[in-house]
């Protein structure tokens, strides 16, 4: 059989929830027991997003290769096994990168080189790369990142005008749109999505389907109009309301909706009928959580953008979830943390803190005192990335004694560096593809918090860092009760620190978000949430 392909492309308004509706789609077909990738395919012309301010575009997600991509691939990892790596998520500067490497090298016999056909080919080629991860594939789904209209993403378009032009047989369009409601009005509003599949249209590209995102259900007569003014069967305009509690309910709203059986009939997959048990089995612990309230503390760099910690919001609530209890999250910005305040008028009243991932000076001591106040108070506290070396720096401090203790990163002058930067790295000057990343191999010490939570002795698990513990200083942590529980395997780097005299108190170099599913939460995860659930029970 050869393999499908499924383009998903978005109108009217960006923010929609491309990657969301992509994710929900490959889960429900896996469900059907087929074989899917998935590709991101970005406009901008960054190469990837690894120096792009998380403010602006949200979190990096990683993958086991060692690629920045896109946050989608996060909603790509917990939806669906796509297998995901540098070949599933391509930008424009990638593609424009490569064309002009290409044409420095004489590749096209001097040709002149043109978006048409050189750029489209390269993109094309991109999808079937993606395609060739796994030879296993039968379905590749292709998100087309921006908004119909934008100049950026028109070769994006003109390219998977001609793919399907060549596969005629193989390609289905999905169009993501916007139908608003007018309260003033009391109508809803098709108009913007007429006009975003006309520009679709005068491209070349007519949509199998059309998705409409929506405040409630469509009526009847709206996807009739639709149908008609879109040339689009009625049943194949399905609304996509907005989710009232959790976007774990978006699979569940496509699948009542007949949306995986009418793709499996436009492209001729035979499979058996799609199964949601263990989804809805975790959804119902999502929305009705029997175990009681819990609240967590994240003290981080950059809580007003709320997608750049998305996997590790995501990943406590599939912890929750598996735990069976509802979860407050609380926001609290490392840089308005005064160390001239008490701590508890700055970070109470939580029941447990996380210390997420992040770069550069701000928030820093604000985050040195989150994790001084969990330390002195027994609070269970989960450090991620820079979360451990905060957790470093704080110790070295106030148990060690070492006054002015730091990161390099923070002190380059500081007279205990007790977070450095890598020997081989330390002639660093481009910031982009100089960190450690990727997924590397972990040692596990038996006994220790890590290894019950794994309860292996060996793990891999995925980095984004400069900057590693300097092992001069680890005879005098351990000789102050501080336990390095995790290193690389073969080696002496430091990957996770815990202190075994505090209730849980554990700190690691890597990202353990990125690998939580809601089906499959991360032990850590899992771990830091019983730790919480237990204190708390302890102080009722």
């Amino acid at each position: 059989m050869s393999i499908k392909y499924i383009f998903i492309t978005g109108g009217v308004v960006s923010s929609l929830g491309k990657g969301l509706t992509s994710a929900s789609i490959g889960y429900l077909l896996e469900t059907r027991g087929l074989k899917i990738a998935m590709l991101k395919l970005d406009p901008y012309l960054n190469v990837d997003p690894g120096t792009m301010n998380p403010f602006q575009h949200g979190e990096v997600y990683v993958t086991d290769d060692g690629s920045e991509t896109d946050l989608d691939l996060g909603h790509y990892h917990r939806f669906t096994h796509s297998p995901l790596s540098r070949a599933s998520n391509t930008t424009s500067g990638q593609i424009y990168d490569t064309v002009i490497k290409r044409e420095r090298k004489g590749d096209f016999l001097g040709k002149t080189v043109q978006v048409i056909p050189h750029i489209t080919d390269e993109i094309k080629s991109r999808i079937l790369a993606c395609a060739k991860q796994d030879k296993e594939t039968q379905v590749v789904l292709v998100e087309i990142g921006g908004t119909v209209g934008d100049i950026e993403s028109l070769p994006f378009l003109e390219a998977i005008r001609q793919f399907r032009y060549e596969r005629p047989k193989d390609c289905i369009f999905l169009h993501l749109t916007y139908v608003p409601y007018l309260k003033t009005a009391g109508e809803v509003k098709t108009k913007p999505t007429q006009h975003s599949v006309q520009v679709l249209r005068e491209i070349g590209i007519i949509p199998d389907m059309i998705l409409c995102r929506c405040e409630s259900p469509l009526s009847e007569d709206i996807k009739a109009k639709i149908s008609l003014f879109c040339s689009v069967p009625q049943e194949a305009v399905i609304d996509e309301k907005d989710v009232a509690m959790s976007i774990y309910e978006v699979p569940v709203d496509l699948h009542r909706q007949h949306i995986d059986e009418m793709i499996c009939r436009m492209l001729d997959l035979q499979t058996p009928p799609a199964s949601l048990v263990k989804w809805e089995k975790m959804l119902e612990n999502v929305l009705h959580p029997t175990g009681g309230k819990i609240r967590i503390g994240v003290v981080g760099k950059y809580m007003n953008h709320q997608d750049a910690y998305k996997s590790v919001f995501e990943a406590l609530h599939h912890a929750a979830a598996t735990c069976n209890v509802s979860l407050e999250l609380c926001r609290f910005e490392s840089d308005r943390i005064d160390a001239n305040q008490p701590l508890e008028q700055s970070l109470g009243g939580c029941d447990g803190y996380l210390v997420p991932g992040g770069f550069g000076e701000r928030g820093w001591e604000g985050m040195v005192l989150a994790a001084e106040y969990c330390r002195t108070r027994k609070i269970p506290y989960l450090g991620l990335c820079l979360g451990m070396q905060v957790m470093i720096v704080e110790f070295a401090r106030n148990v060690l004694k070492l006054s002015g203790a730091n990161s390099t990163e923070i002190d380059i002058n500081t007279a205990y560096p007790v977070i450095s930067m890598l020997s081989e790295q330390r002639n660093v000057q481009n910031l982009g593809g100089t960190m450690r990343l990727g997924a590397y191999p972990c040692d596990l010490l038996e006994g220790t918090i890590a290894f019950q939570a794994y309860g292996k002795k060996l793990i891999q698990e995925r980095h984004r860092h400069r900057y590693e513990f300097n092992n001069e200083f680890k005879k005098a942590y351990e000789e102050k009760g501080m336990v390095f529980s995790g290193t690389l395997e073969r080696g002496s780097l430091c990957e996770i620190s815990e202190i075994p005299s505090h209730p849980w108190m554990l700190g690691v170099q890597f990202h353990p978000e990125f690998k939580s599913k809601p089906l499959e939460p991360h032990p850590l995860f899992r771990e830091f949430i019983k730790a919480i659930c237990y204190a708390s029970n302890r102080s009722r």
